[in-house]
Protein backbone atom coordinates (compact mmCIF):
# COMPACT_ATOMS: atom_id res chain seq x y z
CA UNK A 1 0.00 0.00 0.00
CA UNK A 2 1.41 3.34 -0.80
CA UNK A 3 2.80 5.74 2.22
CA UNK A 4 3.51 9.49 2.16
CA UNK A 5 4.68 12.22 4.47
CA UNK A 6 2.22 14.72 5.64
CA UNK A 7 2.24 17.51 8.47
CA UNK A 8 1.66 15.68 11.51
CA UNK A 9 -0.44 18.68 13.79
CA UNK A 10 -3.82 16.84 14.16
CA UNK A 11 -2.11 13.24 15.07
CA UNK A 12 0.28 15.90 17.71
CA UNK A 13 -2.99 16.83 19.05
CA UNK A 14 -4.29 13.90 20.24
CA UNK A 15 -1.12 12.62 21.55
CA UNK A 16 -0.34 15.53 23.36
CA UNK A 17 3.58 16.28 23.43
CA UNK A 18 5.64 17.96 21.09
CA UNK A 19 6.63 15.73 17.97
CA UNK A 20 8.56 15.62 14.70
CA UNK A 21 6.19 17.21 12.04
CA UNK A 22 6.42 14.44 9.46
CA UNK A 23 5.47 10.20 10.03
CA UNK A 24 4.67 8.05 7.55
CA UNK A 25 1.27 7.77 7.13
CA UNK A 26 -1.42 6.02 5.05
CA UNK A 27 -2.25 8.27 1.76
CA UNK A 28 -5.61 7.06 1.51
CA UNK A 29 -5.92 9.29 5.71
CA UNK A 30 -3.65 11.95 4.87
CA UNK A 31 -6.67 14.47 4.88
CA UNK A 32 -8.78 12.40 7.42
CA UNK A 33 -9.62 14.12 10.76
CA UNK A 34 -7.81 12.43 13.92
CA UNK A 35 -10.26 11.85 16.66
CA UNK A 36 -9.06 13.20 20.31
CA UNK A 37 -8.63 11.16 23.26
CA UNK A 38 -12.14 10.45 24.59
CA UNK A 39 -13.15 12.05 27.95
CA UNK A 40 -13.27 8.97 29.99
CA UNK A 41 -9.04 8.06 28.92
CA UNK A 42 -8.06 10.98 30.43
CA UNK A 43 -9.85 11.04 33.00
CA UNK A 44 -7.80 8.07 34.09
CA UNK A 45 -4.49 9.73 33.31
CA UNK A 46 -5.80 13.18 35.53
CA UNK A 47 -3.38 16.05 36.91
CA UNK A 48 -3.47 14.06 39.78
CA UNK A 49 -2.28 11.03 38.32
CA UNK A 50 0.48 12.74 36.30
CA UNK A 51 1.68 15.48 39.25
CA UNK A 52 2.51 12.00 41.25
CA UNK A 53 4.32 10.50 38.18
CA UNK A 54 6.00 14.17 37.95
CA UNK A 55 7.25 13.92 41.96
CA UNK A 56 8.10 10.29 41.84
CA UNK A 57 10.38 10.95 38.72
CA UNK A 58 12.24 14.01 39.72
CA UNK A 59 12.88 12.15 43.75
CA UNK A 60 13.72 8.68 42.44
CA UNK A 61 15.74 9.06 39.11
CA UNK A 62 16.90 12.25 39.90
CA UNK A 63 20.11 13.07 42.11
CA UNK A 64 22.05 15.73 43.01
CA UNK A 65 25.70 16.34 41.95
CA UNK A 66 28.86 18.24 42.61
CA UNK A 67 32.08 18.74 41.11
CA UNK A 68 35.00 20.67 41.27
CA UNK A 69 37.00 21.06 38.65
CA UNK A 70 40.35 21.60 36.90
CA UNK A 71 41.11 24.78 35.90
CA UNK A 72 37.96 26.06 35.89
CA UNK A 73 37.37 28.85 38.03
CA UNK A 74 34.36 30.73 36.39
CA UNK A 75 34.12 29.56 33.09
CA UNK A 76 31.32 28.09 31.24
CA UNK A 77 30.91 24.42 31.74
CA UNK A 78 28.63 22.35 29.74
CA UNK A 79 26.97 19.53 31.11
CA UNK A 80 25.67 17.04 28.49
CA UNK A 81 24.01 13.54 29.91
CA UNK A 82 25.41 10.39 27.77
CA UNK A 83 23.68 7.45 29.45
CA UNK A 84 21.01 6.11 31.32
CA UNK A 85 21.52 4.01 34.69
CA UNK A 86 17.58 2.95 34.35
CA UNK A 87 17.49 0.26 31.56
CA UNK A 88 15.44 0.68 28.64
CA UNK A 89 15.13 -2.46 26.47
CA UNK A 90 13.56 -4.50 23.74
CA UNK A 91 14.14 -8.06 22.53
CA UNK A 92 17.13 -8.85 19.97
CA UNK A 93 15.09 -11.36 18.18
CA UNK A 94 15.27 -9.96 14.22
CA UNK A 95 18.69 -9.54 14.54
CA UNK A 96 20.47 -10.16 10.74
CA UNK A 97 16.83 -11.14 9.50
CA UNK A 98 15.18 -8.13 7.98
CA UNK A 99 16.04 -8.90 4.91
CA UNK A 100 18.63 -6.43 3.47
CA UNK A 101 21.55 -5.00 5.08
CA UNK A 102 20.14 -1.65 5.43
CA UNK A 103 17.37 -2.90 6.89
CA UNK A 104 19.75 -4.63 9.51
CA UNK A 105 22.24 -2.05 10.11
CA UNK A 106 19.53 0.44 10.90
CA UNK A 107 17.72 -2.01 13.56
CA UNK A 108 20.66 -2.30 15.39
CA UNK A 109 22.04 1.33 15.37
CA UNK A 110 19.00 1.86 18.04
CA UNK A 111 21.19 -0.08 20.30
CA UNK A 112 23.99 0.91 22.21
CA UNK A 113 24.67 2.51 25.31
CA UNK A 114 24.06 5.68 24.32
CA UNK A 115 21.48 4.89 22.07
CA UNK A 116 17.42 4.30 22.15
CA UNK A 117 17.98 0.94 23.88
CA UNK A 118 20.91 0.20 26.28
CA UNK A 119 19.55 -3.40 26.95
CA UNK A 120 18.02 -6.06 25.30
CA UNK A 121 16.43 -9.35 26.10
CA UNK A 122 17.98 -12.73 24.00
CA UNK A 123 15.88 -15.27 23.03
CA UNK A 124 17.13 -19.00 24.61
CA UNK A 125 14.22 -20.76 23.69
CA UNK A 126 15.13 -24.80 24.07
CA UNK A 127 13.02 -25.39 20.59
CA UNK A 128 15.06 -22.82 19.07
CA UNK A 129 18.26 -23.37 20.78
CA UNK A 130 17.82 -27.40 20.12
CA UNK A 131 16.02 -27.80 17.29
CA UNK A 132 17.31 -31.57 16.56
CA UNK A 133 18.66 -33.39 20.27
CA UNK A 134 22.23 -33.72 21.18
CA UNK A 135 22.44 -30.36 18.20
CA UNK A 136 22.68 -27.41 20.34
CA UNK A 137 23.21 -23.77 18.37
CA UNK A 138 25.73 -22.62 20.46
CA UNK A 139 27.64 -21.47 17.74
CA UNK A 140 26.79 -19.23 14.35
CA UNK A 141 26.05 -21.06 10.84
CA UNK A 142 24.99 -20.21 7.52
CA UNK A 143 21.85 -20.17 7.82
CA UNK A 144 22.26 -17.46 11.13
CA UNK A 145 24.46 -15.08 8.60
CA UNK A 146 22.53 -12.05 6.89
CA UNK A 147 23.38 -13.43 3.30
CA UNK A 148 21.06 -16.21 4.40
CA UNK A 149 18.61 -13.96 4.90
CA UNK A 150 18.45 -11.81 2.64
CA UNK A 151 17.45 -14.76 0.61
CA UNK A 152 14.48 -15.69 2.22
CA UNK A 153 11.04 -14.12 0.49
CA UNK A 154 9.12 -15.52 3.28
CA UNK A 155 10.70 -15.29 6.45
CA UNK A 156 7.84 -16.51 9.10
CA UNK A 157 8.63 -20.18 7.47
CA UNK A 158 11.95 -20.61 8.58
CA UNK A 159 12.20 -22.71 11.63
CA UNK A 160 14.71 -20.08 13.19
CA UNK A 161 12.77 -17.53 12.38
CA UNK A 162 13.03 -14.68 15.26
CA UNK A 163 15.32 -17.43 17.25
CA UNK A 164 18.36 -16.55 15.56
CA UNK A 165 21.84 -18.01 17.03
CA UNK A 166 23.13 -16.10 20.14
CA UNK A 167 26.64 -16.07 20.13
CA UNK A 168 26.40 -13.09 17.16
CA UNK A 169 24.15 -10.95 19.28
CA UNK A 170 26.03 -11.66 22.54
CA UNK A 171 29.01 -10.08 20.68
CA UNK A 172 27.36 -7.34 19.10
CA UNK A 173 25.90 -6.56 22.95
CA UNK A 174 29.10 -6.68 24.65
CA UNK A 175 31.10 -4.58 22.00
CA UNK A 176 28.10 -1.88 22.41
CA UNK A 177 27.70 -1.97 26.02
CA UNK A 178 24.49 -3.33 26.00
CA UNK A 179 22.49 -4.90 29.18
CA UNK A 180 21.81 -8.45 28.44
CA UNK A 181 18.77 -10.57 29.64
CA UNK A 182 18.41 -14.18 28.40
CA UNK A 183 14.91 -15.51 28.14
CA UNK A 184 14.12 -18.14 29.04
CA UNK A 185 15.77 -21.46 30.65
CA UNK A 186 12.90 -23.31 30.75
CA UNK A 187 9.79 -22.60 29.23
CA UNK A 188 7.20 -25.59 29.02
CA UNK A 189 5.17 -24.13 26.74
CA UNK A 190 7.69 -24.06 24.10
CA UNK A 191 9.25 -27.63 23.76
CA UNK A 192 11.59 -28.68 21.11
CA UNK A 193 9.38 -31.08 18.93
CA UNK A 194 11.44 -34.46 19.79
CA UNK A 195 10.66 -33.83 22.97
CA UNK A 196 7.56 -33.38 23.18
CA UNK A 197 6.33 -37.73 22.13
CA UNK A 198 7.97 -38.11 25.41
CA UNK A 199 5.69 -36.00 27.85
CA UNK A 200 4.10 -38.90 29.38
CA UNK A 201 3.09 -39.67 33.34
CA UNK A 202 6.21 -42.28 33.54
CA UNK A 203 8.35 -40.18 32.09
CA UNK A 204 8.65 -37.26 34.31
CA UNK A 205 11.42 -38.13 36.51
CA UNK A 206 13.10 -38.60 32.68
CA UNK A 207 12.01 -35.28 31.71
CA UNK A 208 13.30 -33.35 34.82
CA UNK A 209 17.42 -34.81 33.64
CA UNK A 210 16.69 -33.23 30.47
CA UNK A 211 15.23 -30.07 31.76
CA UNK A 212 18.95 -30.11 34.55
CA UNK A 213 20.64 -31.05 31.75
CA UNK A 214 19.70 -28.22 29.62
CA UNK A 215 20.35 -25.74 32.58
CA UNK A 216 23.02 -26.71 33.56
CA UNK A 217 24.50 -26.33 29.78
CA UNK A 218 23.36 -22.50 29.81
CA UNK A 219 25.09 -21.94 33.21
CA UNK A 220 28.73 -23.80 32.24
CA UNK A 221 28.33 -22.34 28.42
CA UNK A 222 27.11 -18.21 29.65
CA UNK A 223 28.39 -18.23 33.17
CA UNK A 224 28.72 -14.36 34.03
CA UNK A 225 28.05 -13.24 30.15
CA UNK A 226 24.95 -12.24 30.44
CA UNK A 227 23.99 -9.85 33.25
CA UNK A 228 20.32 -11.67 33.91
CA UNK A 229 18.41 -14.39 33.23
CA UNK A 230 14.65 -15.54 32.87
CA UNK A 231 15.27 -18.98 34.53
CA UNK A 232 11.39 -20.31 34.15
CA UNK A 233 9.09 -18.65 32.00
CA UNK A 234 5.32 -18.65 32.60
CA UNK A 235 4.88 -21.43 35.18
CA UNK A 236 2.26 -20.14 37.00
CA UNK A 237 -0.73 -22.36 35.81
CA UNK A 238 -4.18 -20.80 35.84
CA UNK A 239 -4.74 -18.65 33.07
CA UNK A 240 -6.75 -19.71 30.22
CA UNK A 241 -4.70 -20.51 27.21
CA UNK A 242 -1.37 -20.85 29.47
CA UNK A 243 -1.74 -24.37 30.67
CA UNK A 244 1.58 -26.25 30.51
CA UNK A 245 1.68 -29.85 30.05
CA UNK A 246 0.20 -31.60 32.61
CA UNK A 247 3.17 -34.04 32.17
CA UNK A 248 5.64 -32.00 33.01
CA UNK A 249 8.05 -32.69 36.29
CA UNK A 250 6.94 -32.22 39.37
CA UNK A 251 8.18 -28.50 41.48
CA UNK A 252 10.01 -28.32 38.24
CA UNK A 253 10.33 -24.18 38.89
CA UNK A 254 11.88 -24.78 42.05
CA UNK A 255 14.15 -27.33 40.97
CA UNK A 256 15.16 -25.50 37.63
CA UNK A 257 16.33 -22.50 40.37
CA UNK A 258 18.32 -25.07 42.70
CA UNK A 259 20.56 -25.75 39.58
CA UNK A 260 21.22 -22.32 38.19
CA UNK A 261 21.43 -20.68 41.59
CA UNK A 262 24.42 -23.11 42.05
CA UNK A 263 26.38 -22.38 38.75
CA UNK A 264 25.81 -18.44 38.02
CA UNK A 265 28.03 -16.29 39.70
CA UNK A 266 26.32 -14.25 42.40
CA UNK A 267 26.34 -11.63 40.19
CA UNK A 268 23.95 -12.35 37.79
CA UNK A 269 20.34 -11.69 38.38
CA UNK A 270 17.82 -14.42 38.32
CA UNK A 271 14.70 -13.60 37.32
CA UNK A 272 10.83 -15.30 37.21
CA UNK A 273 8.61 -14.39 34.42
CA UNK A 274 5.01 -14.06 33.75
CA UNK A 275 1.71 -11.96 33.25
CA UNK A 276 -0.38 -10.67 36.50
CA UNK A 277 -3.01 -12.75 38.04
CA UNK A 278 -3.39 -12.48 41.85
CA UNK A 279 -1.40 -16.47 42.84
CA UNK A 280 1.10 -14.66 40.88
CA UNK A 281 2.84 -13.27 44.38
CA UNK A 282 2.14 -15.64 46.61
CA UNK A 283 3.41 -17.92 44.04
CA UNK A 284 6.69 -16.02 44.03
CA UNK A 285 6.66 -16.30 48.02
CA UNK A 286 6.23 -19.81 48.04
CA UNK A 287 9.38 -19.94 46.27
CA UNK A 288 11.78 -17.45 48.26
CA UNK A 289 10.46 -18.55 51.32
CA UNK A 290 11.86 -22.13 50.19
CA UNK A 291 15.48 -20.88 49.37
CA UNK A 292 14.97 -19.10 45.86
CA UNK A 293 17.41 -16.85 44.78
CA UNK A 294 14.93 -14.95 42.86
CA UNK A 295 16.74 -11.49 42.55
CA UNK A 296 13.97 -10.24 40.69
CA UNK A 297 10.30 -9.90 39.31
CA UNK A 298 9.21 -9.96 36.25
CA UNK A 299 5.88 -8.67 34.69
CA UNK A 300 4.35 -9.26 31.08
CA UNK A 301 2.07 -6.62 29.85
CA UNK A 302 0.93 -7.13 26.62
CA UNK A 303 -2.30 -5.93 24.34
CA UNK A 304 -3.09 -9.05 22.02
CA UNK A 305 -5.82 -7.35 19.99
CA UNK A 306 -7.39 -3.86 18.16
CA UNK A 307 -10.15 -4.41 20.29
CA UNK A 308 -8.96 -4.55 23.18
CA UNK A 309 -6.83 -1.27 22.64
CA UNK A 310 -9.54 0.49 21.21
CA UNK A 311 -11.22 -0.08 24.92
CA UNK A 312 -8.32 0.99 26.49
CA UNK A 313 -8.39 4.23 24.77
CA UNK A 314 -11.63 4.72 25.28
CA UNK A 315 -11.05 4.39 29.08
CA UNK A 316 -12.69 1.42 29.45
CA UNK A 317 -12.45 -1.90 31.66
CA UNK A 318 -10.57 -4.03 29.82
CA UNK A 319 -8.36 -7.34 30.93
CA UNK A 320 -6.17 -8.07 28.68
CA UNK A 321 -3.19 -10.70 29.21
CA UNK A 322 -4.26 -10.73 32.69
CA UNK A 323 -3.77 -6.93 33.12
CA UNK A 324 -5.58 -4.20 33.47
CA UNK A 325 -3.97 -0.75 32.33
CA UNK A 326 -5.96 1.95 34.33
CA UNK A 327 -3.27 3.54 36.00
CA UNK A 328 -4.35 2.66 39.14
CA UNK A 329 -4.94 -0.70 38.59
CA UNK A 330 -1.15 -1.13 37.52
CA UNK A 331 0.06 0.75 40.80
CA UNK A 332 -2.21 -2.01 42.55
CA UNK A 333 -0.11 -4.76 41.18
CA UNK A 334 3.25 -2.57 41.38
CA UNK A 335 2.50 -2.19 45.24
CA UNK A 336 1.50 -5.76 45.85
CA UNK A 337 4.42 -6.84 44.11
CA UNK A 338 6.55 -4.61 45.89
CA UNK A 339 5.82 -6.66 48.97
CA UNK A 340 8.36 -9.17 47.88
CA UNK A 341 11.25 -6.64 48.29
CA UNK A 342 12.62 -7.36 44.74
CA UNK A 343 13.44 -5.04 41.97
CA UNK A 344 10.95 -5.69 39.20
CA UNK A 345 11.59 -5.76 35.53
CA UNK A 346 8.62 -4.97 33.07
CA UNK A 347 9.75 -7.61 30.73
CA UNK A 348 7.48 -8.34 27.85
CA UNK A 349 5.46 -4.84 26.56
CA UNK A 350 2.85 -4.82 24.03
CA UNK A 351 1.20 -2.19 22.48
CA UNK A 352 -0.14 -2.41 19.29
CA UNK A 353 -1.96 0.16 16.95
CA UNK A 354 -5.74 -0.64 16.54
CA UNK A 355 -5.11 -0.13 13.16
CA UNK A 356 -2.58 1.14 10.30
CA UNK A 357 -4.52 4.58 10.15
CA UNK A 358 -3.58 7.73 11.24
CA UNK A 359 -5.65 7.58 14.83
CA UNK A 360 -4.57 4.17 15.76
CA UNK A 361 -1.04 5.03 15.16
CA UNK A 362 -1.61 8.18 17.68
CA UNK A 363 -3.38 5.78 19.68
CA UNK A 364 -0.54 3.17 20.13
CA UNK A 365 1.72 6.52 20.83
CA UNK A 366 -0.55 8.47 23.43
CA UNK A 367 -1.13 4.85 25.80
CA UNK A 368 2.93 4.03 25.35
CA UNK A 369 3.64 7.36 26.71
CA UNK A 370 1.61 7.46 29.49
CA UNK A 371 1.95 4.02 30.56
CA UNK A 372 5.98 4.75 30.15
CA UNK A 373 5.73 7.78 32.63
CA UNK A 374 4.38 5.66 35.04
CA UNK A 375 6.62 3.02 34.90
CA UNK A 376 9.21 5.14 34.68
CA UNK A 377 8.50 6.39 37.73
CA UNK A 378 8.12 3.83 40.36
CA UNK A 379 10.98 2.97 42.72
CA UNK A 380 11.25 -0.72 42.25
CA UNK A 381 11.14 -0.75 38.34
CA UNK A 382 14.55 -1.15 37.07
CA UNK A 383 13.97 -2.13 33.43
CA UNK A 384 11.34 -1.88 30.82
CA UNK A 385 11.54 -4.24 27.59
CA UNK A 386 9.53 -3.20 24.25
CA UNK A 387 8.75 -6.64 22.77
CA UNK A 388 8.61 -6.55 19.12
CA UNK A 389 10.26 -3.11 17.72
CA UNK A 390 9.95 -3.78 14.34
CA UNK A 391 5.64 -4.49 13.05
CA UNK A 392 5.14 -7.68 11.37
CA UNK A 393 7.55 -9.83 13.12
CA UNK A 394 5.93 -10.98 16.05
CA UNK A 395 5.44 -14.31 17.00
CA UNK A 396 2.15 -16.16 15.99
CA UNK A 397 -0.57 -14.60 17.17
CA UNK A 398 0.73 -11.32 18.24
CA UNK A 399 -0.41 -8.00 16.92
CA UNK A 400 1.06 -6.89 13.50
CA UNK A 401 1.68 -3.36 14.21
CA UNK A 402 2.54 -3.39 17.32
CA UNK A 403 6.23 -2.55 16.21
CA UNK A 404 7.80 1.29 17.20
CA UNK A 405 8.87 0.84 13.00
CA UNK A 406 7.12 -0.37 10.31
CA UNK A 407 8.53 -3.31 8.44
CA UNK A 408 10.46 -1.16 6.27
CA UNK A 409 11.98 0.30 9.63
CA UNK A 410 10.15 3.93 8.84
CA UNK A 411 9.68 5.28 12.29
CA UNK A 412 6.03 5.56 13.72
CA UNK A 413 4.48 8.02 15.93
CA UNK A 414 5.42 5.67 18.54
CA UNK A 415 9.16 5.26 18.06
CA UNK A 416 9.08 9.64 18.29
CA UNK A 417 6.97 9.46 21.54
CA UNK A 418 9.62 6.83 22.87
CA UNK A 419 12.61 8.87 21.68
CA UNK A 420 11.19 12.72 23.54
CA UNK A 421 11.11 10.72 26.68
CA UNK A 422 13.95 8.84 26.92
CA UNK A 423 16.33 10.86 24.74
CA UNK A 424 15.41 14.57 25.58
CA UNK A 425 12.64 14.54 28.74
CA UNK A 426 14.63 12.06 30.79
CA UNK A 427 18.08 13.59 30.01
CA UNK A 428 20.14 16.36 31.40
CA UNK A 429 21.59 18.23 29.73
CA UNK A 430 22.66 22.15 31.61
CA UNK A 431 25.42 25.02 30.93
CA UNK A 432 26.74 26.29 34.08
CA UNK A 433 29.21 28.63 35.32
CA UNK A 434 31.62 27.79 38.10
CA UNK A 435 32.21 29.31 40.92
CA UNK A 436 35.68 30.48 41.77
CA UNK A 437 37.02 27.25 43.23
CA UNK A 438 36.04 25.89 39.76
CA UNK A 439 32.73 23.83 41.51
CA UNK A 440 29.17 23.41 39.72
CA UNK A 441 26.40 21.77 41.10
CA UNK A 442 23.35 20.66 39.99
CA UNK A 443 20.22 17.63 40.03
CA UNK A 444 19.70 15.46 37.02
CA UNK A 445 18.99 12.37 35.68
CA UNK A 446 20.84 9.42 36.80
CA UNK A 447 23.78 8.18 34.67
CA UNK A 448 26.76 9.17 33.00
CA UNK A 449 27.73 12.82 32.19
CA UNK A 450 30.53 14.67 30.13
CA UNK A 451 31.49 18.01 31.52
CA UNK A 452 33.19 20.01 28.87
CA UNK A 453 34.96 23.24 29.21
CA UNK A 454 37.18 25.86 28.06
CA UNK A 455 39.84 26.21 31.18
CA UNK A 456 41.32 29.90 32.37
CA UNK A 457 44.38 28.45 30.88
CA UNK A 458 42.96 28.42 27.51
CA UNK A 459 43.05 24.69 26.83
CA UNK A 460 39.98 22.36 26.22
CA UNK A 461 38.93 19.91 28.79
CA UNK A 462 36.68 17.02 29.17
CA UNK A 463 35.71 14.88 31.92
CA UNK A 464 33.14 11.99 32.20
CA UNK A 465 31.42 11.58 35.63
CA UNK A 466 28.60 9.47 36.63
CA UNK A 467 25.35 11.14 38.93
CA UNK A 468 23.39 8.57 40.89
Amino acid sequence: MKTTRRTFLKTSALLGASLPLTVPVLAEEAGAPVDPVPAAYQALWNDEVNSEIDARIEKYRKADAEFTLENAAGCEISVTQKTHDFLFGAHLFNFDQLGSDALNAKYKSYYGRESLFNAATLPFYWAGMEPEEGKVRLHPEYRDSAEYWNQVAEPWNEAHWRRPCPEPIIEFCEKNGISMHGHPIIYCRVMPSWLKGRMTPEYKEELWKLFKAHAELYVSEYGGRLQSWDVVNESVNVAPGKERHPNTPDDYTFRTWEVVQKGFPKEVKLCINDSWRAVYPPFIKSLIDRGAKIDVVGLQMHIFGSEPMEKIARGEDCITNGTSWKPRDVEAYLRELDLLGRPIHLSEITIPAPGNYARALAIQARVTRDMYRLWFSWPSIYRITWWNVVDNCGYRGEPMVSGLFTRQMEPKPVYFVMDQLINHDWKTNLTLKADGNGKIAFRGFKGEYELSWTGTDGKTYTKRVQVQ
